[in-house]
């Protein structure tokens, strides 16, 4: 499982969520992509090396030298998983009806991240020094 395939599937998997309001499913998401997010160990890395193999992220890259020892893909989890929680939780719990556009943007937004290959957040991640 590449990358970019992860994002896709995350995308699919927060929109049904979100479509279907299971807070259950929303809490799992999140709980998983932080915890991605902090430990580094991801689903893409645990698919490959059971199958022995090695797969690019398949997202356009940005060639910017890292200023941070921390890897851009594992601060975007933390980014997306921490947006979908305080925006979900300020709905639903706050009643703060106006930012229910968020998560469902962020859904949409990894959706076409892993369809197009290309992810904005990623590629701010990147230009601000991350690896």
């Amino acid at each position: 499982m590449s990358d970019r395939f992860y994002l896709l599937l995350l995308g699919l998997c927060i929109l049904m969520a979100l479509y279907i309001e299971s807070n259950a499913m929303i809490y799992v998401l999140v709980v998983v992509v932080i915890i991605e997010g902090v430990t580094g160990f991801t689903l893409p890395v645990i698919t490959q090396k059971i199958s022995k193999s090695k797969l690019e992220p398949g997202l356009l890259q940005y060639t910017k030298p890292p200023r941070f020892q921390f890897g851009a893909f594992r601060m975007l989890r933390l980014v997306l998983g921490s947006v979908v929680f305080t925006s979900y939780i300020a709905v639903h719990e706050y009643n703060i009806d106006m930012l229910w556009f968020f998560p469902w943007f962020i859904g949409f937004a990894v959706l076409g991240a892993g369809v197009s290959g290309v992810c904005p957040v990623y590629l701010a991640i990147r230009w601000l020094g991350f690896k």
